[in-house]
């Protein structure tokens, strides 16, 4: 148990809300600031991509024994069902039989969050709109308008968990020697939806991840608990297929008819949902230093924002608060050594999966429809198979095990230039699963 302090974290998120579990369990006394209203009492906005919850996302929650309550509210997902424009649907399944990664509803699972961080004890404070910090003193100046009356709030320290567009960070921006960057895709996305069956059983197989590839652009589609999916359409703003040609109801029909003629009988409030709900935007944002002195600290999309398609948002703000853990661990009260050895063991390892995240957009909307991506995978699924110690596929790695991100770029990026030695083998369609390509494979790996 570490010496209690006065600990505000602000942003009420996910990784806000865990965090503040952990360091209300470590003694402290803790208050979650958001600018928003309680999320409890809120329709959900409608900009919502459905979550994943993997190896290193569940690694946070078994510490607290929290695990099983999360499970509750989530889906099974074991695979990927890839819809090819010519109708058929290929499977390709995630990992080694019995590993699946969890489909959850963001807005689900954040009430539930903020519900097991008052059970503990946190004190919330919705509609509190925090708009600086004084770094020196962990200070944090709070009102109703930017330009209006603040009131200054004390705390011994700061955590900023407040997103890519970050006060708290804003502040520290403003410091001598922080770098940072921020690149916009030219993707957005929006949310729509398939109802669930008038029985409330799923109109598809509700254990996959529905993805209907089309190279500049795809939709996909993940289970929630009341038999329906959360729907996300994946398109660049601008060009000739984009958000902007479609402006009225005949532009949409005629797109999806043409892209998408399978979702026809699925999607029955496609026209509501899809002029409803916002176009969002896509961003990859990188700083660094994470900390100041032993006052401030950032965590999760505050400092390493970045595009979903690995499903690791959420996976890597929770393995952060995993890592800060261990330091507190290590380091007791001494703040300044926790935060520098968090952000230094940290920051390579966000910047790898925001490499990741940004790669798997170009496998999900392109890679998954064509023939030699297909067989690369049944390639390294065999090979794998017969030598588990010598080869673990790119995505099991950084989904199934809790090897840093760096390392499973690393060793994914010499994976992959071995199977493009491979599929280069004449008639490697035929014999493929053979010794021949086995003993190749292994003489590779040397």
């Amino acid at each position: 148990m570490q010496t209690p302090k006065k600990i505000a974290v602000v942003g009420a998120g996910l990784v806000g809300s865990l965090l503040a579990i952990y360091l209300k369990r470590a003694g402290h006394n803790v208050h979650v600031f958001d600018r928003s209203p309680d999320i409890r009492n809120v329709e959900f906005s409608g900009r919502s991509i459905n979550l994943v919850m993997s190896q290193r996302g569940w690694k946070a929650l078994e510490r607290l024994n929290l695990q099983q309550e999360i499970e509750k509210i989530g889906i099974p997902v074991d695979k990927r069902a890839i819809h090819i424009a010519n109708d058929s649907l290929n499977y390709q399944f995630y990992g080694k039989e019995g590993e699946a990664i969890y489909s959850l509803s963001r807005g689900v699972l954040n009430r539930k969050m903020i519900d097991l961080a008052e059970a503990e004890g946190v004190e919330f404070k919705f509609e509190h709109k925090i708009w600086d910090v004084s770094l020196n003193t962990a200070t944090l100046h709070q009102g109703e308008t930017e330009r209006g009356e603040w009131h200054d709030l004390e705390y011994d320290i700061v955590f900023g968990a407040d997103g890519a567009f970050s006060r708290v960070r804003h502040r520290m921006q403003r410091q001598s020697m922080f770098n940072y960057s921020q690149d916009f895709l030219k993707i957005g996305y929006k949310e729509l939806h398939i109802p669930a069956n008038e029985d409330g059983s799923h109109k598809l197989d509700k254990n996959s991840l529905h993805i209907w590839p089309r190279g500049e652009f795809m939709l996909m589609a993940l289970a929630n608990l009341d038999g329906s999916f959360t729907c996300t359409l994946f398109m660049p703003h601008e060009g000739e297929n984009s958000f902007e040609k479609i402006q009225n109801v005949t532009d949409l029909k005629q797109f999806f008819d043409k892209n998408f003629p399978d979702t026809k009988v699925i999607m029955p409030k496609l026209e509501e949902d899809f002029f409803k709900n916002p176009t969002s935007y896509l961003v990859t944002m990188k700083c660094f230093p994470w900390t100041y002195q032993d006052k401030v600290a950032l965590i999760g999309d505050a400092c390493h924002a970045i595009v979903p398609f690995y499903g690791h948002g959420m996976n890597a703000g929770f393995e952060d608060i995993t890592i800060l853990v261990e330091m507190m661990e290590k380091y007791g009260d001494d703040w300044e050594a926790i935060f520098e050895s968090y952000q230094n063991s940290r920051k390579p390892n966000a910047d790898a999966i925001a490499e990741l995240s940004y790669r798997n957009f170009m496998e999900m909307s392109s890679k998954t429809a064509e023939n030699k991506f297909h067989l690369q995978k049944k390639i390294e699924k065999w090979f794998s198979d017969k030598h588990p110690d010598k080869w673990v596929p790119l995505y099991r790695r950084v989904t199934f095990t809790h090897q840093p991100y760096a390392e499973a770029l690393a060793e994914g990026d010499k994976q992959n230039a071995i199977m493009q030695e491979i599929l280069a083998i004449d008639n490697i369609e035929e014999i493929w699963e053979t010794e021949p390509i086995e003993h190749r494979i292994l003489e590779l790996l040397k």
